[in-house]
């Protein structure tokens, strides 16, 4: 029986471009938390984002944040991932240097930018409706950083190449999106989150079910046994995946369904 689903949200929970959940998402949650089966959100989003986005129910799951650098559960912060403070210094300064690339860098509470345009500035503030501090420089940090992410707006496969040439040997290096890039601690992903949580609650890997579209979702397919790649999804995503799907509401409803067949009303 499956006691735990975890969602990947951009381009899984949220199709098209959409930065709000539909609203139905919150109902599923809710029935299944009564039918004894506890969702995971998965992302690599801020935290305070992704408890602002699942408001209705934010106190009722856990997070998974940041590509697996932050978890987040029974009201607390189970663990962090830090990237070395030279080694993030050095990428950001990477990103400032090459043209047409943005940046963005996570702390727990906080996302940090530098915009380079005024056009990157008002996709932070205006369209993704991210609460950030903008920096001058990158020599202070009031906090260790658990992520950097690059943004290429005309899409990051292009670049993909010199980022891992220059950055895999000392860090994660995995596509999160169509124009995003993020760096992260060596051993982090949302696997390893999965699992943390797995251990924690006391749940077998085959009572898990994950979505997923992007290559930063392998680790956390790959520790469920149900795992649903999305229709949209890399091909590698859809290689290791033993389902597809074009709807994560549609397989929720229908986990719904059989576990109220199977009398487990909670």
């Amino acid at each position: 029986m499956i006691k735990l689903v975890a969602s990947d949200l951009d381009g899984t929970l949220l199709r098209n471009g959409a930065q709000q959940l539909n609203p139905q998402v919150f109902d599923l949650i809710r029935r299944l938390r009564e039918l004894g089966v506890l969702f995971v959100a998965a992302s690599g989003r801020q935290f305070p984002i992704m408890r602002t986005m699942f408001g209705p129910v934010a106190d009722e799951i856990g997070y998974i944040c940041e590509n697996g650098a932050l978890v987040y559960a029974e009201q607390k912060f189970l663990y962090q991932d830090t990237l070395p403070e030279d080694l993030a210094k050095e990428i950001m300064e990477a990103i400032w240097e090459r043209d047409g690339a943005e940046m963005t860098m996570s702390g727990i509470y906080t996302y940090y930018v530098r915009p380079k345009t005024e056009e990157f500035r008002r996709l932070i503030w205006d369209y993704l409706k991210i609460t950030c501090k903008e920096v001058k420089d990158f020599e202070h940090f009031p906090e260790k950083l658990m992520k950097v992410a690059v943004y290429e707006k005309e899409g990051i496969d292009r670049s993909y190449s010199y980022w891992k040439e220059r950055f895999s040997d000392r860090c994660v290096v995995v596509t999160s999106g169509f124009d995003w890039l993020d760096f992260i601690p060596f051993g982090t992903n949302k696997g390893k989150g999965i699992r943390l949580l797995q251990e924690r609650w006391k749940i077998r890997p085959e009572e898990c079910m994950a979505f997923g579209d992007e290559y930063n979702d392998i680790e956390m397919l790959q520790a469920v046994g149900e795992s649903y790649a999305m229709d949209t999804a890399r091909q590698g995503v859809k290689k290791i995946s033993r389902h597809r799907t074009d709807c994560v509401e549609e397989e929720l409803r229908a986990l719904i369904k059989k576990l109220e067949k199977e009398g487990n009303h909670g």
